[in-house]
């Protein structure tokens, strides 16, 4: 569990991107941290594995207050793939930046070939391996950065921005990839302007507006309410929005996924002909 008590941040430059939030992230949990560019999204999930110290607060991760502990020895748990790629990623080869935590935590060479074979076919990599993650596409690199972490399986997941750069079919492939993560056992949280994205997956959301949490619940909540969702500048996802223009002839408006959509306008066809 990593719990978030009373956390405030403030840079070197006076600027407060953090007022006070509150928040418990559960063992197997998924949530989607979302809210208006400059909510302090990215500076929250900073916290998650040490990178940034609370100016005021706390965060403990599985009970270790991370004031007091080091990145190297929190990330073990916090995996954190950054929004930009490129912040990550430099060693010559795909192959070489997957291995290359696995080396750093010290596992022997044949787990280390098994899991970087293993994540990289699941992620559609394995063509680039011997390829230098340089040459790679914007979203092959954003792929190949949440490949290196996910390799040394930490407890917690934590992507920032994660389709970016990437096609309907990668979306689809990484939400039916995290889905799983969660059935295993793993703790997700994603931060993300997509709200079609969202609204496919469905997790917990969190919504941050100004250094603090405004609104936090179920997608179907969350992502059908118009005042909380332009309150922080997102927009309703698209079977949102055609769920309450059907709403008088009988439509359920909390329906935010494609395929529910589907079942729902079948009845209403049935029920009106």
């Amino acid at each position: 569990m990593i719990e978030i008590d009373d956390l405030s941040f403030t840079f070197p430059n006076g600027y407060k991107a953090l007022n006070g939030v509150d928040l418990t992230i559960s063992d197997n949990e998924f949530i989607a941290l979302m809210g208006e560019n400059g909510a302090g999204k990215t500076t929250l999930i900073k916290h998650l594995n040490g990178l940034l110290k609370p100016t005021r607060g706390d965060v403990t991760v599985d009970g270790v207050n991370t004031k007091r502990a080091s990145v190297a020895s929190i990330s073990r748990k916090v995996g954190l793939v950054f929004q930009n790629p490129d912040h990550q990623l430099f060693c010559e080869t795909v192959r070489e930046e997957v291995a290359f935590a696995l080396r750093n935590f010290g596992h022997k060479e044949d787990v280390i070939s098994q899991r970087v074979q293993w994540i990289l076919q699941t992620l559609d990599l394995s063509q680039y391996a011997d390829s230098s993650p340089f040459t790679l596409s914007g979203g092959e690199r954003k792929r190949v950065a949440l490949a290196s972490v996910l390799a040394w399986d930490p407890k917690y997941i934590i992507l920032d921005e994660p389709t970016i750069g990437q096609d309907y079919l990668q979306k689809d492939r990484l939400r039916n990839f995290l889905l799983q993560l969660t059935s295993q056992g793993k703790t997700v949280l994603i931060v993300t302007h997509d709200v079609e994205f969202v609204a496919e997956c469905k997790p917990t959301i969190v919504l941050l507006s100004k250094g603090k949490v405004v609104g936090q619940g179920p997608s179907e909540e969350i992502l059908t309410n118009p005042e909380v969702v332009d309150r922080c500048s997102l927009t309703l996802p698209q079977i949102a929005q055609l769920t309450r223009r059907l709403e008088p002839y009988g439509a359920d408006k909390k329906i935010i996924d494609v395929y529910s959509a589907i079942s729902e306008v079948k009845r209403l066809i049935r029920r009106h002909r």
